[in-house]
């Protein structure tokens, strides 16, 4: 089985097209919330997200942008932008926004949905066939992963919480029994890795930040995994390009990979919209 990783889309409607778009011959995907903030495509990215998704887990952003939490704790550019979300998004996508379950989601067969929910397409195929609405999707395999393999959005002990260093992965690690946990929220892609009394912090190495490019992951029998596919919609980690990742159960593999995409028309959506210009400067920078 071979499943797609997005993570913290946040309403950047071109940076997920950009990775629909480069990885292909993928059974589901599986989001890992954050669908929207920050961009100003939050219901274009919310509709793309219900025809092409099939394992949903919350982010902080999509709560605060339904109202289940309020905007306190955010800086006030991030409130503002969730503010101005909550009121642009459609009844039926906040609603379905609203339905998404909070992880850990296990990742097994062809994936879950929100209660919410519409049926969703389960493989949206080759880019050519996910954009002709009148092209079936095809059924997803039902073979589920050889390792216990979960989905959260911060970490599987708290939604909410950000892994960025090793002493943040070392609890989430202790007391899991998943070999794989796939995780978002802090838009920095890699993850941490224990293996008896090895750890390790995982980080993709690209030759360019240019182009596209991939990086593998073996998996190594007997070890446990935190691992982050990136950002699709608004990178950290000095990277301007949509970051997503592929996880292959059979090969026990994971490709992160790095996709350029349409910068300036995600900059052109925030300006338009009237949210804060840092919003789109910073797309530029990966920061």
């Amino acid at each position: 089985m071979r499943i797609l990783l997005l993570s913290d889309i946040h309403a950047n409607l071109e940076g997920m097209a950009a990775c629909l778009a480069a990885v292909q011959g993928y059974d589901f995907i599986a989001n890992l919330g954050d669908i929207v903030g920050y961009g100003g495509s939050p219901n274009e990215v919310t509709e793309r997200s219900r025809q092409t998704g099939a394992l949903f887990v919350r982010g902080n952003h999509d709560k605060a942008c339904t109202g289940i939490t309020g905007v306190e704790e955010f800086n006030p550019i991030a409130g503002l932008a969730a503010l101005w979300t909550k009121q642009t998004l459609t009844p039926e996508n906040l609603e379905w926004l609203r339905a998404l379950p909070q992880g850990p989601i296990p990742l097994q067969g062809n994936g879950n949905q929100p209660a919410a929910a519409p049926q969703a397409e389960q493989n949206p195929g080759p880019p050519q066939a996910e954009q002709n609405p009148t092209t079936p999707a095809a059924e997803p395999k039902s073979s589920e992963p050889k390792l216990k393999v979960q989905c959260v959005h911060g970490s599987p002990l708290d939604e909410d919480e950000y892994i960025i260093v090793m002493r943040d992965a070392y609890e989430p690690l202790m007391s899991t029994d998943a070999a794989i946990t796939f995780f978002g929220h802090t838009h920095i892609q890699g993850g941490f890795c224990t293996h008896g009394e090895e750890w390790e912090t995982l980080r993709p190495m690209y030759r360019t930040k240019k182009d596209m490019e991939s990086c593998d992951l073996a998996v190594m029998p007997g070890a446990k995994y935190l691992i982050n596919p990136g950002s699709a919609g608004q990178p950290r980690d000095g990277d301007w390009r949509a970051a997503c990742a592929l996880y292959d159960s059979e090969q026990d593999r994971v490709t992160f990979y790095r996709v350029p995409y349409e910068v300036e028309k995600a900059q052109k959506a925030i300006i338009t919209a009237k949210l804060p210009e840092r919003l789109a400067t910073r797309l530029n920078e990966g920061r």
